[in-house]
């Protein structure tokens, strides 16, 4: 097939764009530019993952403009062209809810949250109308390689291991135990994208584990690993007014469509040479 990624060099298009050429797709890659859009004409499939994607990005007019406006463009591109859409959602719609079931009721907490949101709520309104397949898919804890360039906005999972294997001791908020989410690695992401390719359905989607991990545990299990030490920090101010205690994913809508063996981020970090 031939497939168009968005947001090719982060952290999943990167990964995304590597994984569906081994497979021996043809995939070109795009990245914002500012008042342009892509050639979605003669592809089979638009992966849209270009996104401002930290939560602590304040430029409400510029996440609308970058996060949502060019998705909706981008959408109605699509369909002139009758290019099937995937895109990337966030868990971080769900905010302070503790559902986690993609109809229920969302309450966002910050601008990319909303961003997200908004999106979800333009693509339900008009999927079922469409002449394409529209699958929206709502990650919650994306880890994996590649997220060096995230710095501060890298998964638990990579901020914990760089800090274990370089400097010995991990940072880690205090009442760890109690703060858990549900971590899903990046090469299970680019397995569902593809095995979604299939699937005529249009719908949005939780992607995660359907398991929750606390940081205390995801901490743990990399010092042993690299015998390292725990530093216990105060969560700061900016952080704590947006951070979600819990988050893990509903799958029975995905389970219902698609087969996936998913990992663990304890067997993650156990089975691999990291």
């Amino acid at each position: 097939m031939k497939i168009l990624v968005t947001g090719h060099e982060g952290f999943i298009g990167s990964n995304i764009l590597k994984f569906l050429k081994a497979q021996g797709h043809e995939v070109d890659g795009w990245e914002w530019k500012f008042n342009s859009m892509p050639d979605t004409r003669g592809y089979n499939w638009c992966i849209h993952l270009g996104a401002i994607s930290s939560t602590t990005y304040t430029d409400v007019y510029q996440i609308l403009k970058q996060n949502y406006q060019f998705s909706v463009d981008l959408l109605q591109l699509c369909k002139k062209s009758n290019t099937n859409f995937q895109y990337a959602s966030s868990a971080s719609v769900y905010g302070t809810t503790t559902h986690f079931t993609e109809d229920g009721y969302l309450s966002p907490q910050s601008p990319y949250a909303w961003s997200k949101y908004l999106f979800d709520q333009y693509v339900s309104k008009t999927i079922n109308t469409c002449n394409i397949i529209i699958q929206g898919f709502r990650y919650f804890n994306v880890y994996g390689p590649g997220e060096e360039h995230k710095g501060n906005m890298a998964s638990p999972y990579t901020k914990f291991m760089n800090q274990a294997k370089y400097d010995g001791v991990i940072s880690l908020f205090e009442n760890s135990n109690n703060y858990k989410r549900d971590f899903v690695c990046v090469e299970d992401v680019c397995m569902l994208h593809t095995k979604m390719f299939n699937s005529t359905f249009s719908n949005i989607y939780n992607v995660g584990t359907g398991t929750a991990t606390s940081f205390e545990d995801v901490a743990q299990t990399i010092i042993k690993k690299y015998n390292a030490k725990i530093r216990y920090i105060t969560i700061p101010a900016e952080v704590k007014n947006q951070y979600q205690a819990y988050t893990c994913a509903n799958l029975d809508k995905l389970s219902s469509t698609v087969d996936m063996n998913w990992t663990t981020i304890t067997d993650y970090i156990n089975d691999r040479n990291c």
